[in-house]
């Protein structure tokens, strides 16, 4: 997957991609967080991921009032493709995630673009996660173990430089750990950080039909 898009004048500095799937009572709240950031120099690609439910009709007029925000829907192709398809449209110089039940913190984008300017050594970062509900998940390398997420990668919290994401080809079509399995590629060729910052991604682990918490391996 390297036909990432072209980013021309007028480009954002950041693209959000915000994958969903039928939920429709959770999505706002993760959209509104984006657009309550203190920047506002960004791009937001909601990828509808085969939805049944109203999440189009929920969007509408967002999509229509507002330039940043893209919708696309494609059919059901599960969550590392629907990344790519937003890897796909991106156009930004930064790229970073929100799951369709998480949500931002006002000063989330700007406190990871303040750290990558400040850092041009950095790639990607990933950190400053606050997790509600249960914080224990299968150990992505040991499945029958839990682990705690202070110790993982969450994807959502990635905030790289478009570059590592086109040279590593974008998530792999696999079932459990694609974040996980995006950053160990990334760590041969760049320099991948896990930050210790303010708690500014809200991690919801409540919500009955995530991943994590269906998981059969």
């Amino acid at each position: 997957m390297n036909d990432f898009g072209l980013c021309k004048k007028g480009c954002p500095i950041v693209s959000v991609i915000l994958p969903t799937y039928n939920r429709s009572t959770l999505i706002m709240r993760g959209v509104e967080s984006v657009l309550n950031q203190t920047i506002s120099d960004f791009e937001l690609i909601i990828v509808d991921d085969g939805s049944s439910d109203n999440t189009f009709e929920l969007l509408n007029n967002l999509i229509l009032s507002d330039e940043r925000v893209k919708y696309i829907k494609h059919k059901n192709k599960k969550l590392p493709l629907s990344l790519n398809t937003g890897l796909k449209l991106a156009t930004g110089d930064y790229i970073t995630f929100l799951g369709s039940d998480d949500e931002y913190l006002s000063k989330h984008m700007e406190i990871r673009l303040e750290y990558m300017k400040a850092n041009p050594e950095v790639d990607l970062i990933y950190g400053g996660v606050k997790i509600i509900g249960n914080e224990y998940v299968k150990d992505v390398n040991n499945p029958k173990e839990l682990i705690h997420l202070s110790e993982c990668v969450i994807g959502g919290s990635f905030f790289g430089k478009r570059e590592v994401f086109q040279s590593v080809e974008g998530f792999r079509d696999i079932s459990y750990g694609e974040d996980y399995d995006l950053a160990e590629r990334a760590r041969i060729r760049y320099n991948v950080k896990k930050v210790d910052f303010e708690e500014t991604y809200i991690y919801y682990r409540d919500t009955p039909d995530s991943i994590c918490n269906n998981i059969q391996l």
